[in-house]
């Protein structure tokens, strides 16, 4: 009985297979088209995994005459977009307005563009939006303000942005369970405690009794000198009367 049971489990999971897949062929015409178009221009288009058509489009290399026709065919992928990767393409306030009817995204990536606070009002509609990724830009606290309904939000980069710490932390306080990361400051490490520096006044103390030490001692190190000169005078005249004897 066990084998045929595994044989049947081992063809529904074939059956199962083949209907995801005739699944993902089915596509709309104007998604497929939309594909095809943005993979024209050099961008990664991929399924998030075997058993799930949602999209994932990211801009891993430089795009030639990036603008706001290059992201246009985001919008025909509808739902079906879940992940967006702009990193360091050149996108200003104008081209971002493209990612306003992207309401599906779970992930977006725009980190190192040209991006100011006018661009924020476009994710206001992302209430999916789990990962947001904002370094380097030139985003500010008067920004932030736009992101306050992104109540799914789990990840924020803030790093090297104009955003300020307490800013920061007010938008935390709004977005229960978000990590609103702002990067981490430089704090200079304390000097070793074993090695103490020593007060200036104590050096000098110290190199002013150095001082007067060698003056003291001057006048006797000079008599020890003569008495050594005249011992080695006196014992060359006895080695020289001893030879003419």
């Amino acid at each position: 009985m066990a084998r045929p049971f595994l044989v049947f489990l081992f063809l529904a999971g074939l059956t199962s297979l083949a209907v995801i897949g005739q699944e993902k062929a089915k596509r709309d015409p104007a998604e497929q088209k939309a594909m095809d178009a943005l993979r024209a221009t050099g961008a990664l288009v991929l399924e998030v995994a075997q058993n799930d058509p949602r999209l994932e489009v990211s801009f891993l290399q430089p795009v030639d005459k990036f603008g706001a026709a290059t992201l246009s065919p985001l919008k025909d992928l509808g739902k079906s977009l879940v992940a967006l990767n702009l990193r360091s393409q050149p996108v200003d306030d104008e081209i971002a307005g493209q990612l306003a009817p992207l309401n599906g995204l779970t992930r977006l990536h725009l980190e190192k563009t040209k991006i100011t606070d006018a661009a924020l009002v476009h994710l206001k509609g992302m209430k999916d939006l789990e990962y947001l990724n904002l370094y380097e830009t030139a985003v500010t606290d008067q920004g932030l303000a736009q992101l306050a309904e992104l109540k799914k939000l789990k990840n924020l980069y803030l790093w090297q942005t104009k955003v300020t710490k307490e800013r920061a932390k007010k938008l935390q306080e709004q977005l229960k369970g978000c990590d609103v990361n702002v990067g981490v400051e430089f704090v200079p490490l304390p000097e070793p405690k074993d090695m103490p520096k020593e007060p200036a006044k104590d050096a000098k103390a110290k190199k002013g009794k150095a001082k007067n030490k060698d003056a003291k001692d001057a006048p006797k190190e000079a008599a020890k000198d003569a008495a050594k000169d005249k011992a080695k005078d006196k014992a060359a005249e006895v080695a020289k009367d001893k030879a003419k004897s």
